[in-house]
C-alpha cells in the first residue's frame, strides 16, 4: 500500500453488475467519504464506504 493510500484509508467502492468491485475514490475521513458517496448515488449505481487500512507487517529482529 502506498503512502498516499495509507493517509486515505476510507475508500468508496462501486458494485458493478458483473460482480466486480471498483475503487472509485480514497478519502481521509469517513465524513468526507459519506458525503462523496451521496453525490455519486445521485447518478445511479450501488456504492459502499469501507475502511481499507492494511497494517504494515512487523519486522522481526533476532
Amino acid at each position: 500500500m502506498s503512502y498516499r493510500d495509507e493517509i486515505r484509508p476510507w475508500a468508496i467502492f462501486q458494485y458493478l453488475p458483473n460482480g466486480n468491485n471498483v475503487c472509485v475514490a480514497r478519502l481521509r475521513t469517513r465524513t468526507d467519504a459519506d458525503a462523496y458517496m451521496s453525490i455519486l448515488r445521485q447518478g445511479g449505481g450501488s456504492f459502499a464506504v469501507v475502511f481499507d487500512h492494511q497494517p504494515k507487517p512487523e519486522v522481526v529482529q533476532g
